[in-house]
């Protein structure tokens, strides 16, 4: 079996292919497809591609349930008889953690992607993973991809989607890089969801064009906020974050152009070695400049992409910034800014600070190491990327 290039994060995660076969029962996978997962017994909706799960081998379906799907997904490596020629994907593991509903994605070598879970609060929509930007911390490096067929996946999720969806992400790479197919995706989501609460992570730099933002604004979802992150007061900083020379420019006038549209915004600080000695300049640079900001989000650092290549010149323990950290929060506290701190634990944080820590990992890429086993405040707190379970603060400890 040929292995694809990993799928995009976000809320996409392949399917653990320890064992799995693919057989293409005389249909062949020629290419990539999305679905809608349904479990033996359940209704199907007409015109909606499915396939159907066994969640365990265990499992059994009626004979006149094994037709009419995609292809038929078990954990086990005996094949199901009398099947026709529905594509059999056997031998795959985890398949009882996928709900019903969920929306997956089958590639021809039989790798299963979940792009949608009912069940979760962390949906995301990857729009591409295409970017203008290069940020030295990118968790999810710029890369090609081909977007008319990105475009037709997006549209077709959105079809799939059975229930409003209790939020949901739009990320990236840059979204914005979508242009009027992107204005033409929050159409649809607001027409289909009109009350799902959207968040859209973008670097701004393209609300630099306001014709652009202003069809945006008016597309968007009531409930749309555009999360717009600021490295520094300066734009040799910004820019040499961003690796990219003017972003800090046009960043600020896409912040604008964003206000003057009618969007809500959001300004997120990735905490990090280069961005905390400027921490309380630049709270106050948001202050005084962008009064129409509606919250701040200071956040932690994800041990993925390019922090691993970069990590000597961006690693800076938590325990060893928490002055830094305080004199920031306090700053915009008292100056009644909302903010939030992002994938930060409790134990890292002074005292005063933990009130205003959220649960903001995403829930596939949460973990609690062995010292989190006794913490009496474990269920209210973040935790950690899965990605620093190796590699993480020295203050990662109990709170008794």
């Amino acid at each position: 079996m040929t292995k694809e290039k990993a799928v995009p994060s976000g809320n996409v995660f392949p399917v653990s292919e320890k064992d799995r076969q693919v057989i293409s029962n005389g249909t062949e996978v020629t290419k990539r497809f999305l679905a809608r997962v349904v479990f033996p017994g359940a209704s199907i909706s007409p015109g909606v591609r499915t396939v159907l799960s066994m969640r365990s081998e265990n499992d059994a379906a009626a004979p006149s349930e094994l037709h009419g799907h995609a292809a038929i997904l078990s954990p086990s490596l005996d094949a199901p008889k009398n099947i026709g020629s529905i594509p059999l994907l056997l031998g795959v593991s985890n398949l009882a953690s996928i709900s019903e509903g969920a929306i997956v994605a089958i590639s021809p070598n039989g790798r299963i992607d979940i792009l949608y879970r009912p069940d979760s609060r962390f949906n995301t929509i990857f729009a591409t993973g295409q970017c203008d930007s290069n940020c030295i911390m990118c968790p999810q490096p710029p890369k090609e991809d081909h977007i008319p067929s990105l475009i037709k996946e997006h549209f077709e999720l959105l079809e799939f989607i059975r229930d409003p969806p209790c939020h949901l992400g739009i990320s990236g790479g840059e979204p914005t890089l979508l242009g009027d197919h992107l204005v033409r995706l929050l159409s649809v989501i607001s027409e289909r969801f009109p009350d799902t609460p959207v968040t859209m992570l973008t670097n701004g730099r393209r609300f630099r064009d306001f014709a652009f933002t202003r069809a945006l604004a008016a597309a968007a979802p009531k409930n749309f906020l555009s999360a717009i992150p600021l490295y520094s007061d300066t734009s040799f900083l910004h820019d040499w974050i961003v690796q990219a020379r003017g972003a800090f420019q046009e960043s600020v006038s896409g912040l604008y152009n964003a206000a003057r549209a009618g969007l809500t915004v959001e300004i997120r600080v990735v905490l990090h070695k280069q961005t905390i000695p400027r921490l309380v300049s630049l709270m106050d640079f948001i202050y005084r400049n962008f009064p129409f900001v509606c919250h701040i989000a200071l956040m932690g650092m994800e041990n993925m992409g390019y922090v691993k290549k970069n990590w000597n010149f961006l690693w800076i323990d938590p325990i060893d910034y928490q002055k830094q950290l305080t004199d920031a929060v306090k700053y915009l506290h008292y100056r009644g800014i909302p903010f939030s701190l992002y994938n930060l634990p409790l134990c890292v944080l002074p005292h005063v600070l933990r009130p205003f820590a959220r649960q903001s990992i995403s829930d596939y890429k949460k973990i609690y190491i062995d010292a989190c086993n006794s913490c009496a405040v474990r269920a209210d707190c973040s935790g950690l990327f899965a990605s620093s379970n190796e590699r993480h603060s020295r203050g990662i400890q109990a709170i008794l």
